[in-house]
């Protein structure tokens, strides 16, 4: 299934580590035997250094051109996504635990996912220059934009938020390292290439961690035997509907303003899409240790899944279309 949607094997990497946390709590709690908290703290700034200096600015400039697809995207990210979770609150409220609510807000919040996108635009046969482009400025937005997003959301439903440590600790623990990997992206890019793999391991091993010890937590805490369990079934289906409106409402202005065929791809793909690599990470910063850090991540991670799931199977129909196209037309 994985190699038939072309999904990589962080997914599966990810159902372990939430099927560990359930089956051995214990050993990824905070203050727990393994210590996981040490890396899910410290890891973080490795995170955004690494996307720093995997960062290549000559593939920003590329698609600088496409101003008005630049805006649709990253309205769509930054605005479209969050307006449409609130005027869905009524219906949704009801049906999840605060924290679970907050997880969904804050998953509207986030800046679009990199790599993924990138890949399922170029399978899609769409504009991939414009996708890196877009993908690369939303996750560069996102340290900004999505805290003060959260502040805000947090403080309309009464919850409090010390903006001002949040924003050292973004400044500290991601702006600063991602600064610091686009300096030296300058001296490392050739080594950057060459060790894309361990990068990569490096990379995901930290989200992995903090997942870990986010989700042991939570249960150890009773945040999850404290709600029903037909829960995950719950934000599973919410997900779904919620990717599949967004992504139809994306079409409307790619119709509207005469998008080609390669940039509408981009636009639905990037647009459409929320990361979990910069989500789980920057999570961490916002709410800090709280055990309820695994029910407000649990709707990313089941989005971030289901998202991968849809687009794969969306590009594989573009690529065929594609392929359709170019036998006629010889």
């Amino acid at each position: 299934m994985l190699a038939r949607f072309k999904l990589d094997g962080f997914l599966t990497a990810l159902l372990l580590v939430v099927l560990a946390a359930i089956v051995w709590p214990e050993g990824g709690v905070t203050g727990g035997p393994l210590r996981v908290e040490w890396v899910a703290s410290y890891g973080i700034s490795i995170v955004f250094f690494l996307y720093g200096l995997t960062l290549a600015p000559e593939r920003m400039r590329q698609g600088l051109a496409k101003w008005r697809v630049h805006i649709v995207v990253q309205l769509g990210t930054f605005a479209l996504f969050p307006l449409v979770m609130l005027a869905c609150g009524p219906l949704l409220r009801p049906l999840l635990p605060p924290d679970a609510w907050l997880g969904f807000f804050y998953l509207a919040a986030l800046p679009s996912t990199v790599s993924s996108s990138v890949a399922m635009t170029s399978l899609a046969r769409g504009n991939v220059p414009v996708a890196i482009f877009n993908a690369t400025l939303s996750a560069f937005l996102g340290i900004f934009v999505t805290p003060i997003l959260m502040a805000w959301f947090m403080e309309t439903t009464g919850v409090s938020m010390p903006l001002e440590s949040v924003i050292i600790k973004i400044l500290l623990l991601v702006l600063l390292p991602t600064v610091l990997g686009q300096i030296a992206h300058r001296w490392l890019a050739e080594w950057t290439v060459r060790n894309a793999g361990w990068l990569k391991f490096c990379d995901r091993a930290v989200i992995l961690a903090i997942v870990y010890n986010s989700t042991s937590d939570s249960i150890v805490g009773g945040i999850w035997s404290a709600n029903d369990p037909w829960l995950v079934v719950t934000m599973t289906a919410i997900s779904i509907v919620f990717f599949f409106v967004i992504y139809e409402l994306m079409r409307v202005p790619c119709k509207l303003l005469g998008f080609n065929r390669e940039d509408t791809i981009a636009c639905l793909f990037c647009g459409s899409k929320k990361s979990l690599a910069t989500g789980v990470p920057l999570g961490h910063v916002i709410f800090g240790a709280t055990p309820a850090l695994g029910l407000i991540l649990a709707p990313l991670m089941i989005f971030h899944f289901f998202q991968l799931v849809i687009v794969s199977v969306i590009a594989n129909r573009y690529a065929q279309g594609a392929e359709a196209e170019a036998g006629a037309s010889a």
